[in-house]
């Protein structure tokens, strides 16, 4: 993975957040950081305020991404860092920045009126079409937390979501934890193939797992990987697994057993209930 890390900031709390998520991202792994204000083309440039203020939507939005650039220039000055403000509809321009993009940060909540981030529109609009993967920090991440953890089936989704958690763990020089949530068909006997991983019984699932895994633990040797395959149901699972992750990696579909094939169960769960930073990846880009 490479390329620029972007972040969408609009002068929220949340979008702070994010900005500080995605600087930090950008130092650790050598990349540039590029901040975008998206303006949206029906928002008034003379919006009505307090009497006497006589900022114009243009002159906040420039002095928005000033602000957001000096504060990570202070901070981390030997970061390579852009500005861009853009007008259009806020998902679309940020599906565009996806398309060359490393990742794209999003604060859960924001402003709405010029920029709009909040869970359930840009965030969730943006995972699982964007290009790139999307990072949605709804909460600052726990400074006492360090672990990596992934949520894997063995789908493709998933495995773009593991070399994402592992590049994220090798730069934080941490572990990764591999969650597969075992899901038990109601009413049902016995494991009888409700997911791609189930061959029959929980020491298949087990055996199967550790085999999937087991090339990319050749080709990321400097990382520790850990699975973990626990009963229930896989946002649950994962959700215990954030309160001590810096952050949780999806991918933005899977294979029955852990994703339910879409976001808008496990990754839209997961970005709802995770008490850290959520990545969700989608499948590998197709170059020419």
């Amino acid at each position: 993975m490479s390329g620029t890390i972007v972040v969408g900031v609009d002068g929220s709390p949340s979008a702070g957040s994010a900005l500080g998520w995605a600087a930090d991202d950008a130092s650790r792994r050598g990349l540039p950081l590029r901040i975008v204000l998206v303006r949206e083309p029906w928002a008034a440039e003379h919006p009505p305020t307090a009497a006497g203020d006589r900022q114009t939507l243009t002159e906040r939005c420039t002095y928005v991404l000033d602000t957001a650039a000096d504060q990570v220039r202070r901070l981390i000055p030997e970061l390579e860092v852009s500005t861009a403000l853009v007008t259009g509809a806020v998902i679309e321009r940020l599906k565009i920045e996806s398309e060359t993009a490393d990742s794209v940060v999003v604060g859960s909540r924001g402003l709405g009126g010029f920029a709009g981030l909040v869970l359930g529109s840009v965030g969730l609009g943006l995972a699982g079409h964007a290009r790139s993967p999307v990072v949605v920090v709804r909460v600052p991440g726990p400074g006492g937390h360090a672990e990596i953890v992934v949520g894997f089936d063995g789908s493709p989704f998933a495995e773009s979501a593991l070399e994402y958690a592992l590049e994220q763990a090798r730069a934080r020089r941490t572990l990764v934890r591999a969650v597969y949530a075992r899901r038990t068909p109601m009413l049902a006997p016995q494991l009888t193939g409700y997911g791609p991983l189930l061959t029959g019984t929980p020491a298949d699932e087990e055996a199967e797992i550790r085999l999937r895994l087991a090339p990319w633990r050749e080709k990321y040797v400097d990382v520790e990987m850990i699975e973990s395959i626990v009963p229930g149901h896989p946002v649950p699972a994962l959700a215990r697994a954030s309160e001590r992750a810096a952050l949780v990696v999806v991918g933005s579909r899977g294979l029955g057993g852990f994703a339910a094939a879409a976001l808008g169960s496990v990754s839209h769960g997961v970005l709802h209930r995770a008490r850290c930073p959520v990545a969700v990846v989608g499948a590998p880009r197709i170059t020419t």
